[in-house]
């Protein structure tokens, strides 16, 4: 018996997209930037090849309230570097947090995407807010548990 694999096109994976909310209140990060990662990519979907850019729209409510566990709020810190001597930059989350906790999320999620040329195609289609509310609610959106 001959196995056959099957591409879907594009066009047909940009027609059948869904709108998906995931709130953030209590959820802990990686684990709310892996299930994200997974709706991104389509990876739930019957029809998912990794060349195919056929995931879903993601809507993170509430990124303030997410949490971290361990001693991470105290611990963790992102890094980044300008190239220059002394151009080195620490940031840790617990201020990042009060900052912008949509970039903690934004980039736990960003790290779980593998890199090539579809993440940033899949990253367009995360939106995260701050609090409850946001201007996606006249999409028809599935809740999810994050």
């Amino acid at each position: 018996m001959a196995q056959t694999t099957t591409k879907i096109d594009s066009k047909y994976a940009q027609q059948n997209r869904r709108w998906v909310s995931i709130d953030a209140k209590g959820a802990v990060l990686g684990r709310l930037a892996s299930r994200a990662a997974g709706l991104l990519r389509g990876k739930h979907k019957i029809y998912f090849t990794p060349a195919v850019d056929c995931g879903d729209f993601v809507v993170v409510t509430n990124a303030g309230k997410v949490k971290l566990t361990g001693n991470k709020i105290e611990e963790k810190a992102y890094f980044s570097h300008s190239s220059y001597a002394a151009g080195m930059k620490m940031m840790p989350v617990k201020l990042q947090m009060q900052r912008d906790p949509r970039k903690v999320i934004y980039l736990a999620v960003k790290r779980m995407l593998p890199v090539n040329r579809l993440r940033q195609h899949q990253l367009r289609r995360l939106k995260i807010y701050p609090g409850e509310s946001h201007p996606h609610i006249s999409q028809s959106i599935e809740v999810s548990r994050g």
